[in-house]
């Protein structure tokens, strides 16, 4: 039988880098992934690796240095780079957000600035939309972006920057009333700035600050981090796109090509969980043959695979739309709302299988298990999906009565 979540239709370069990002899987994040996540280790061997692949500049278009490589080629690497390490798939992928929204709405001189760069890995990406009061409610961000003279002077509080250390170019989206008058939308008055710093933690540039890592139940190895803003001057010509106002519409377009890659992540970490338990499944044996025998793991193993299935079409039927250049936003929020809740359940079911041991620090489902949750929240939650899903849906079926 095939390896599940086969992707038909690829060519022949697409099932070459694949092949390459698998076999480093294999050989270089597996071995050593749970001990570097045990010790919350940032990966930095690995990392170095995915450098000389490449992937840093997988979609950043060719004249930048970059693979110019699709948005499906990008999510299947970030489907097994999860299958790997869900971690190391987190580092890459806020790196990816900020280089797509350069690509897409920075200044021609923003994009020759920045782009060759980050396509070498010499500058790595970071984005911050949320605040410590703001959950998914991001028209209720209050840091704030005053002009003064050809500068911005930036104020507030951000949370849960994915590389909020170790980057060294962060895209922060925050108020900016100046242009727009009193009783304009929210939306309408956000701003994202290019913030360019030093890696490392504590006062990174003058009136930036990373306090230092937050300490998580999972996904570690990448640090997450707040980012306080206090006093922070920016030149006028780091305003993504170079026009006030349109920082919403970057961020959100930024966040829907993040959403196909969190279902990526989420059919990597659900495959990898059906590997373990459908290996473990035919190792550990009860009443005299392999718990694989009994009927009731073998429906377990066959719901655990047609959910890698599904979330995996899903997924490659949301990034194929964007490619296209076609709206995907209910297929996106659909893909990523499917693919977590299938992983957070596929994990739970090889957990299972596993019995005490999956308990144990020994076997890898349980990193897995703390893994799983992060997909559940990061991108939106699934309420927020939902809200999409349900919009777009009577957009699509409006009753004409």
């Amino acid at each position: 039988m095939a390896r599940l979540a086969q992707t038909a239709g690829l060519t022949d370069v697409q099932q070459e880098i694949l092949s390459t990002v698998r076999d480093f899987v294999d050989k270089e994040i597996i071995p050593v992934a749970t001990e570097l996540e045990h010790r919350d280790e940032y990966p930095q061997a690995i990392v170095d690796g995915l450098k000389e692949l490449g992937l840093f500049g997988l979609m950043i278009p060719e004249e930048y240095g970059g693979l110019g490589e699709s948005l499906l080629t990008y999510a299947l690497c970030v489907e097994e780079i999860a299958r790997g390490w869900m971690s190391v798939s987190g580092i890459i992928n806020t790196h990816f957000i900020v280089a797509y929204m350069l690509k897409q709405h920075g200044t021609q001189e923003q994009k020759d600035h920045f782009l060759p760069r980050m396509a070498a890995g010499d500058i790595r990406g970071a984005f911050s939309m949320s605040e410590p009061a703001l959950g998914s409610d991001v028209s209720a961000i209050t840091s704030k972006a005053v002009k003064d003279g050809d500068e911005y002077v930036l104020n507030g509080q951000k949370m849960w920057l994915t590389n909020g250390g170790t980057s060294s170019l962060v895209a922060v989206l925050v108020r900016s009333d100046e242009g727009h008058p009193e009783g304009t939308a929210p939306h309408k008055s956000m701003t994202t700035f290019l913030v360019e710093k030093e890696p490392g933690f504590g006062a990174v540039r003058p009136g930036l600050t990373v306090p230092g890592k937050i300490d998580k139940m999972g996904y570690k190895g990448v640090d997450t981090t707040e980012l306080i803003m206090d006093g922070l001057r920016i030149p006028a010509d780091r305003v993504l796109g170079g026009v006030t106002g349109r920082g919403f519409y970057q961020m959100m377009d930024g966040v829907e090509v993040g959403r196909v890659n969190v279902a990526a992540r989420g059919c990597g970490v659900a495959q990898r969980a059906f590997e373990l338990g459908v290996r473990y499944a035919q190792q550990r044996h009860t009443f005299g043959k392999a718990i694989a025998q009994h009927q009731a793991i073998q429906f377990k193993l066959a719901e655990m695979a047609t959910k890698v299935e599904a979330a995996h079409a899903m997924m490659v039927n949301a990034a194929r739309k964007k490619d296209s250049g076609e709206r995907n936003d209910l297929e996106a929020g659909m893909a990523k709302y499917l693919a977590s809740e299938y992983c957070k359940e596929v994990v739970e079911d090889a957990f299972r299988i596993h019995g005490g041991y999956g308990f144990s620090k020994e076997y890898e489902i349980e990193r897995l298990y703390r893994e799983a949750p992060m997909l559940l929240i990061g991108e939106g939650t699934a309420e927020i999906q939902k809200m999409i899903i349900g919009r777009r849906l009577l957009e699509e079926y409006r009753f004409q009565g």
